[in-house]
């Protein structure tokens, strides 16, 4: 009799977790395709886009880490410096590089979240193993060289042509153009992504053969960012193709990741302000990051960039540039705050220490 295979484990449930994970991951590569089609790619960013994307993906996704933090009044009084000191170490670290340079600063802000971006991937895997019960070193290293080498040679890729891109992380150079000396290392790094890709597909077989379970989510989340990372950096050159492939699968699974963490937090204090808010639904949660969003973007737009004046009025202020080297990295905090709390706020040993983050990860339920 043919022993029945199990799927998972699975973060909030086989359906949540592969609408999330697989569901965004499609929709970003159904937009690629409809891009084309409508003759939107290969080009620049269309201004709907920017703000779906950029504003309510993006950069709401960077406001949710409130959920965790500053919206939780007993969890500043526990780590009151933490939360005092991270965005003014952050500011003070970004007034100086800025003061070397505006380019100084945003290559350095640039490589952080390129950190952050392949770090998270690392961690949905980590916790998916975890979740399993493999703790052992061979599948801790197999799955971190999957998610680095999918994202790591693409990257490469991008170095090598950085002058002829026509999309940035940030800014247009923010990252080093290292042209032949990267192309030169490619086909090995291109050995690299695939003997990973191929090691890590044979060790869930070898998984599904012996324990009969197909971990499924990890599964989705390491063959999606090889085939993200590929199609949104290798194999386009457009904005708006590396724009829907990079934003979508990185902001919409921490959205969940966060609105679980605040329901599990109003199960144990309802009168938190956070809880307060994710009483009103996702609406009342999407809709704070929402605002967060556009406000920050019309701080950038009315102080630094001027160039969306059909959203946020053609008038602005034009600073110095000793001004500007206080006030870009105080606009950039948001983003340089999310950046290092969220290295900080996920680790073992705050999910052991709190049941709501336990219960937000799957593992208390």
């Amino acid at each position: 009799m043919a022993v029945k295979l199990s799927l998972g484990p699975f973060l909030w449930g086989p359906r949540a977790d592969l609408l999330l994970f697989g569901g965004s991951a499609l929709a970003s590569v159904a937009l690629v395709v409809a891009g084309r089609a409508a003759g939107i790619a290969p080009g620049p960013l269309p201004e709907w886009g920017w703000l779906v994307f950029v504003v309510v993906v993006d950069v709401a996704h960077v406001w949710s880490t409130l959920f965790r933090t500053y919206l939780d009044r007993e969890e500043l009084s526990a780590h009151t410096a933490r939360y005092l000191m991270v965005p003014l170490g952050c500011w003070a670290v970004g007034a100086l590089l800025y003061a070397q340079g505006s380019q100084v600063f945003w290559r350095v802000l640039a490589y952080t979240a390129l950190f952050h971006f392949i770090r998270q991937q690392v961690g949905w895997v980590a916790v998916y193993r975890s979740r399993a019960g493999r703790r052992g070193l061979f599948d801790r290293v197999l799955d971190d060289a999957a998610i680095y080498a999918a994202t790591l040679y693409p990257v490469a890729c991008w170095h090598s042509r950085v002058a002829s891109t026509d999309f940035a992380w940030f800014v247009k150079g923010d990252f080093v153009d290292l042209g032949a000396s990267a192309a030169r290392a490619l086909p090995a790094l291109r050995a690299v992504w695939a003997l990973a890709l191929v090691a890590f597909v044979a060790r869930q077989l070898h998984l599904v053969a012996t324990t009969r379970t197909l971990e499924l989510g990890k599964l989705v989340v390491v063959l999606t960012t090889y085939a993200l990372w590929w199609l949104g950096i290798v194999h386009t050159n457009s904005d708006f193709e590396f724009t829907v492939t990079n934003v979508i699968v990185h902001g919409v699974p921490y959205f969940a990741l966060l609105y679980a963490y605040a329901l599990a937090r109003r199960a144990e204090r309802p009168e938190l302000v956070g809880s307060r808010i994710v009483a009103g639904g996702v609406g009342a949660f999407m809709g704070l990051l929402a605002l967060c969003a556009f406000i920050e973007e019309l701080a950038w737009d009315r102080l630094i960039w001027h160039d969306r004046p059909w959203l946020f009025d053609s008038s602005g202020v034009e600073l110095s540039p000793g001004w500007a080297a206080l006030v870009v990295p105080f606009l950039a905090l948001p983003q340089a705050t999310h950046y290092v709390l969220d290295g900080l706020l996920w680790r073992r040993g705050d999910t052991r220490a709190r049941p709501a983050q336990r219960r937000a990860l799957g593992f208390d339920l």
